[in-house]
């Protein structure tokens, strides 16, 4: 599938019935996830033919992608009842079957899943503002605990160095894969301009530099 092709239909991708600030919950932009997926998918075959795990999934645009690039299975773990509900109506929508929705916490200790269960993580996870400080590291860690391949997600520009450095610390090679501008969209009563740009990095984490 042509990248062009994969944003096309991940426009049709219905957004937030009921978005939340506290969950710091935005849309991914469709233009944004088409070619970060294609990117996974094209440079390091991570997506086609691999169990695939997104945590925070929302409305499930980037599983839906992983899909469409053609992974085996996809396990979408969201906290929020309303996003599960949305997410749920996407993939019927799309007619998808081979995504498992599972709605939990993320950051509370659970025994859900095994360690190294799945091949590739992906995840937009809260960038950790107001009352959330700290909780993008946890999805991190989360992840690098479900996950036997590479960790792909998006995180602020402004903690590469942080993030970096503790990665490396742990014994894990951190790759910028793309550095961009991500749009946070006038959503809430708190927001005063019509939209805002945040400096974001998209990563690969992994064991093997390569």
């Amino acid at each position: 599938m042509k990248r062009k092709q994969l944003e096309s239909l991940l426009e049709d991708v219905d957004r937030f019935s009921n978005p939340k600030i506290s969950l710091e919950q935005y849309p991914t932009d469709p233009h944004l996830a088409a070619n970060v997926l294609y990117t996974i998918q094209s440079g390091y075959g991570d997506i086609e033919g691999r169990s695939i795990v997104e945590l925070g999934t929302g409305c499930g645009i980037l599983s839906i992608g992983c899909v469409m690039l053609g992974a085996e299975h996809v396990t979408a773990l969201e906290v929020d009842s309303d996003a599960v509900e949305d997410l749920t109506e996407n993939l019927s929508e799309f007619e998808i079957e081979n995504v498992d929705v599972v709605q939990c916490d993320i950051t509370s200790p659970s025994s859900l899943f095994r360690e190294h269960c799945f091949d590739t993580a992906i995840m937009n996870p809260p960038f950790g503002t107001k009352n959330n400080e700290g909780i993008d590291m946890e999805f991190l860690d989360r992840a690098l605990c479900l996950c036997r391949g590479a960790v792909y997600s998006f995180h602020k520009t402004s903690t590469r160095d942080f993030i970096t450095r503790r990665m490396e610390g742990m014994g894990y090679h951190v790759a910028v894969l793309a550095e961009m501008k991500f749009s946070i969209p006038q959503m809430y009563k708190m927001h005063r301009q019509r939209e805002v740009l945040v400096a974001v990095d998209f990563i690969r984490v992994s064991r093997d530099p390569t």
